[in-house]
C-alpha cells in the first residue's frame, strides 16, 4: 500500500489577535483546507514571549513581541510545522528567546531554527505522521550581529541563537570607479586606521584586489554590479543536517528567511537560488523562503520545489499591543502615543509602508501531495488579506475570489515564469507542471 502525504506550505504568519479560524465565517473556508491537510508549515514572525525578556536596541525592524497563546491559535489553525529562525526571534534579545523556545517545547509542538547554541539552532526537527515523516530545518540571512547562536565547546557554553546564513556581499565597480573610492578612502584616513587595525592583530587583510571601505568590500569590474554569496561554512554546516534528515525521514523541508533582494524586492538575492539548489542537491526535498512579506516566483529545480517567497500570511504587524522605548524613538512617536498611533504614524494614515502596497496584502497557500516520498502534484491556492479594511481586520487570511483570485495567480505565475515554471489555472487554482524541472 503506498502512502500519500498532502502538506500545506504558508509563508509569515504576524499573528498579535485571536484568529477565530473555526468560527469566523470570512477565514473558516481557508482555513478548513489547510486543516484538510495531512500537515501544514508556517513562518513563525513573532517572538511567542508573553513580553518577557529584554528589549533589544536593534529589533527585525519592529519589536514582534507576541502572546503565548498565538501558538495555540496556530496550532488550531491546523499547524504542525513551525520555521523559528526570522530576523524577529532576537526582539528581547536571549532572554526573550529563551521564553519563546519555552512555551514551543511545552506545548510539544515542532519547530525549529533556533536553539540554546548553534548545533541545536542548526538541528532538523522531526515530525511523524501516518502517511510519513517530514523533516524540518529553518535558517535565517537577515538578522543583526550577534543574533546568530554560537558554538558549544567542551569549556564554554554555546550562545542562543538563530541559524544562521551569513551572506558575504562584495560591490564591483568599474576601474575608475574603484580609484576614486581609494582616493577618498586614504584622503579621510580610512585605509591608515584599516592597516592600523591589521598591525594591532584586530583584522585580516582582504581578499587579492578587494579595497574593504568600512563595512562594505569593492572590487574592479566590467561593470557595476551587487555580487552575494552564502558563506560556505554555513552552507557545509546546513548541508550536513540536511543530509542527516534525508536518511531519517521520508521529506526534508527547508526553510529559508531571507529579507536580500535583487535588482526588484520581486527578485531573490543572487545567493539565495544558488544556496537553495545546493540543498535540493543535498537532499531536500522543498525549500520554501519567506522574509520579504510579498510574492516571489518559484522554481522546480529537479522535480522538487523552491519557493523564494511566499510572502505574509497573517498580516497583523500594525497590531502590535506593548512597544519598548527603542521601538518609539526609532519611529520619532512620542513616548506618550498609545501603540496603534505609533503605527497609525509610521504608516503615514495607510499612505506608506505595507497599506500602501497590494503586493503585501495576497498571497498563494501551495498544497504539495508526495507518494512515496515523491513530489506528483502541486497545487496554488490564491489567498487575500483584506486589503481596504480596518487595521484591526485586515491581515487575516481568506480565499481570494473572481478578480482578485486571477490577479494573484497570474501575478505568481508570471513571476515564476522567470524560472521556466509552467502552471495552467482553472477553478480558481494554479496546477504547477512537475515535469518542467
Amino acid at each position: 500500500m503506498s502512502r500519500s502525504l498532502r502538506l500545506a506550505l504558508t509563508g509569515d504568519s504576524i499573528l498579535q489577535r485571536r484568529l477565530l479560524s473555526r468560527t469566523d465565517p470570512v477565514l473558516r473556508p481557508l482555513f478548513d483546507r489547510i486543516r484538510g491537510a495531512d500537515l501544514a508549515f508556517t513562518n513563525l514572525e513573532v517572538l511567542a514571549n508573553d513580553f518577557r525578556g529584554d528589549p533589544a536596541l536593534e529589533s527585525g525592524g519592529s519589536h514582534f513581541g507576541a502572546y503565548s497563546w498565538v501558538l495555540d491559535e496556530l496550532r488550531e489553525a491546523g499547524f504542525d510545522l513551525f520555521a523559528a529562525a526570522t530576523n524577529h526571534c532576537l526582539d528581547y534579545s536571549i532572554s526573550g528567546l529563551l521564553h519563546t523556545i519555552d512555551a514551543l517545547e511545552a506545548r510539544g509542538l515542532c519547530y525549529a531554527g533556533i536553539g540554546r547554541n548553534l548545533e541545536d539552532a542548526r538541528r532538523p526537527a522531526y515530525l511523524t505522521h501516518p502517511q510519513g515523516t517530514v523533516a524540518l530545518l529553518s535558517c535565517c540571512s537577515t538578522f543583526n550581529a550577534g543574533n546568530e547562536a554560537g558554538v558549544q565547546r567542551p569549556d564554554m557554553q554555546g550562545r542562543p541563537g538563530l541559524n544562521p546564513v551569513h551572506v558575504e556581499t562584495l560591490h564591483e565597480v568599474t576601474e575608475a570607479q574603484l580609484a576614486v573610492l581609494r582616493e577618498i578612502a586614504e584622503q579621510l584616513g580610512l585605509e591608515r586606521q584599516r592597516r592600523q587595525i591589521l598591525k594591532l592583530g584586530f583584522g585580516f587583510p582582504p581578499e587579492e584586489g578587494v579595497l574593504p571601505l568600512g563595512k562594505m568590500n569593492f572590487r574592479a569590474a566590467g561593470k557595476t554590479a551587487l555580487r552575494t554569496r552564502a558563506r560556505e561554512k554555513d552552507v557545509e554546516d546546513i548541508a550536513r543536517w540536511v543530509r542527516e534528515a534525508r536518511l531519517a525521514s521520508d521529506i526534508v523541508l527547508l526553510s529559508l528567511h531571507a529579507h536580500e533582494q535583487g535588482a526588484d524586492k520581486d527578485l531573490p538575492a543572487e545567493f539565495i537560488p544558488a544556496f537553495a539548489r545546493r540543498m535540493i542537491d543535498e537532499g531536500a526535498d522543498l525549500v520554501v523562503g519567506h522574509g520579504p512579506h510579498l510574492l516571489r516566483g518559484m522554481e522546480i529545480y529537479k522535480g522538487r520545489p523552491i519557493f523564494y517567497s511566499l510572502g505574509n500570511f497573517i498580516g497583523q504587524n500594525e497590531l502590535v499591543p506593548r512597544i519598548p522605548a527603542d521601538s518609539y524613538a526609532r519611529f520619532r512617536a512620542d513616548p506618550e502615543m498609545t501603540p496603534a498611533a505609533v503605527y497609525r504614524q509610521r504608516t503615514s494614515d495607510d499612505t506608506k509602508g505595507f497599506p500602501s502596497d497590494p503586493r503585501f496584502w495576497e498571497t498563494v497557500v501551495p498544497f504539495c501531495t508526495f507518494e512515496e516520498g515523491r513530489l506528483t502534484a502541486l497545487e496554488i491556492h490564491p489567498v487575500s488579506l483584506g486589503l481596504g479594511e480596518k487595521a484591526h481586520l485586515r491581515g487575516r487570511p481568506r480565499p481570494a475570489e473572481g478578480e482578485e483570485a486571477a490577479r494573484i495567480l497570474g501575478r505568481f505565475a508570471g513571476l515564476s515564469a522567470a524560472f521556466g515554471t509552467q502552471m495552467t489555472v482553472g477553478d480558481g487554482i494554479a496546477r504547477v507542471d512537475l515535469s518542467a524541472g
